[in-house]
């Protein structure tokens, strides 16, 4: 029989509230707030409800009301907070000295290309990537050319020693007085550090390594990574320093660490790269103070990163662009990154199934939708691939997601089941439907002067393009069975 409380209600059983994780499941005074997110929720959940973060609510204390205070609510009335002095006097927008934002080159294009023109004073930029990509590489070049043009860098490391940092600086020539170093993984003492050196530039590698003895957790941590990113950032609008940060990724390739991140920061970017490739590119997420579509491509050598100006013959097999060419199952298209075009090859191979189930392997392209094209030019074109493997990649290592390679995937793939190859100054440009037809896409005279540039001289455009640049002969085709007709003369 169970016992009965002073109020009447049974002590045990289904009048006692549930807990999980030491946290109530009944609202406390202040509610309860995701530590990822920052959303509020009324009561206790395993997962947040906005971004499906689990064990991430946490009960939040609400502060004392004052005796005498009005209530908050429909019925009580509305009483604006304690004033407190401003920082700086509020003034029209036209008499804003924009002198201080004024950028500052990196001295590397390929990166001022994706900032907008070069750091802003003040400004926080997070740049995230896997491990061994060369982050801390191409923030080291960076620091030194900031140094060697006049602006001291500082540089807080926070995973490596400054004797492992001294070797990489000398091994890629990143050297320079100006240029400071100092191995911390406490914020005191990083903010100590910023406080003597004046530093025009602070990179700090990374901030999940950072803590602070004022925060709970341990480095790393939702709260750890949130405030001292917040300490930094405070520090670097009152400094007007233009601050790096470095962060690391998820097994997904999203940016480790509460989302709040990447709202608090002014730009966020993603350095990629494949571990047997030597390219790397830089992406913009986030950016506010220019474009947020831009591409940054660098090549990775022993002496250090170096950034590639115009990186489209990286992606051909054939060196020197356009070319004859004897291999069934190459296409070249013309991709485009940010605004940069880039000409690209699609290469594909059709064999014999060695096993019950044929394989569909694909690399650098988008697996979904290889298969939808597959099964279009099956369809469509005639063209079986039901009992053979059909194998699709690309050259040089680089990612085509944008439907404008679909054309040059259908045509790699109708050459190599045919073991009949196609013309060597050939690109093809365009989007294929689930009807066959060949849809237009954006920036098709980028792509074809980009195109005429490497020494091609015909291509396959969707209709409706326009004049096409001098020296480039351009067939506009409605659909893919005109494409190949053309190719092949039926």
């Amino acid at each position: 029989m169970s016992s009965v409380g002073p109020t009447g209600r049974p002590a045990g059983g289904l009048g006692r509230a549930s807990s999980r994780n030491g946290a109530s499941s009944r609202n406390p005074a202040g509610g309860f707030r995701c530590s990822a997110c920052e959303a509020e929720a009324v009561r206790w959940a395993g997962r947040c409800p906005r971004c499906q973060a689990w064990g991430t609510l946490e009960a939040q204390a609400s502060a004392p009301r004052k005796p005498g205070a009005p209530m908050g609510g429909l019925g009580g009335s509305i009483r604006l907070g304690a004033a407190a002095p401003v920082t700086a006097p509020a003034t029209p927008v036209t008499a804003v000295d924009v002198t201080a934002a004024r950028r500052r080159p990196t001295g590397i294009g390929e990166l001022d290309r994706v900032l907008g023109g070069g750091l802003v004073p003040g400004a926080v930029i997070l740049l995230a990537g896997e491990p061994g990509v060369g982050k801390s590489t191409l923030l080291l070049e960076v620091a030194a050319r900031s140094a060697a043009a006049g602006s001291r860098a500082l540089v807080i490391t926070g995973e490596e020693s400054a004797a492992q940092v001294r070797l990489r600086a000398g091994r890629t020539g990143a050297l320079h007085s100006d240029l400071w170093l100092a191995a911390e993984t406490d914020l005191g003492a990083v903010l100590t550090h910023v406080e003597e050196v004046q530093p025009a530039l602070l990179v700090v590698d990374s901030v999940q390594t950072i803590s602070s003895a004022s925060f709970d957790g341990s480095a790393g941590g939702v709260t750890q990574v949130r405030e001292v990113t917040g300490a930094l950032i405070r520090t670097a609008k009152a400094l007007g320093l233009a601050t790096v940060l470095v962060g690391h990724v998820t097994k997904e390739g999203a940016v480790a660490g509460p989302r709040l991140l990447e709202h608090l920061v002014d730009v966020v970017l993603h350095f990629e790269g494949e571990r047997h490739s030597t390219l790397r590119l830089v992406r913009a997420g986030k950016n506010r103070y220019g474009a947020a579509d831009e591409v940054g491509c660098f090549e990775m050598h022993d002496s250090g990163i170096r950034e590639v100006a115009d990186p489209s013959g990286l992606f051909l097999s054939r060196s020197g662009g356009a070319g004859p060419t004897s291999v069934p199952g190459t296409c070249v298209t013309v991709t485009v990154e940010g605004r940069r075009p880039l000409v690209a090859e699609v290469q594909a191979l059709v064999a014999e199934a060695s096993a019950q189930v044929p394989r569909r392997a694909v690399s650098g392209l988008d697996a979904a939708r290889v298969a939808m094209i597959l099964a279009v030019v099956e369809r469509r074109a005639r063209v079986r691939f039901g009992r053979a493997d059909v194998y699709t990649a690309t050259v040089g290592g680089v990612r085509l997601a944008e439907p404008a390679a679909d054309l040059a995937v259908a045509l790699a793939t109708v050459s190599a089941a045919r073991d009949r190859p196609l013309p060597g100054d050939l690109v093809a440009i365009g989007e294929v439907g689930l009807a066959g037809e060949v849809r237009a896409v954006g920036a098709i005279r980028q792509r074809l002067a980009a195109a005429a540039r490497l020494g091609f001289r015909r291509a396959l455009v969707p209709t409706g393009c326009g004049d096409p640049p001098d020296g480039l002969s351009v067939q506009e085709v409605p659909d893919l069975i005109a494409a190949i007709a053309h190719m092949y003369d039926e």
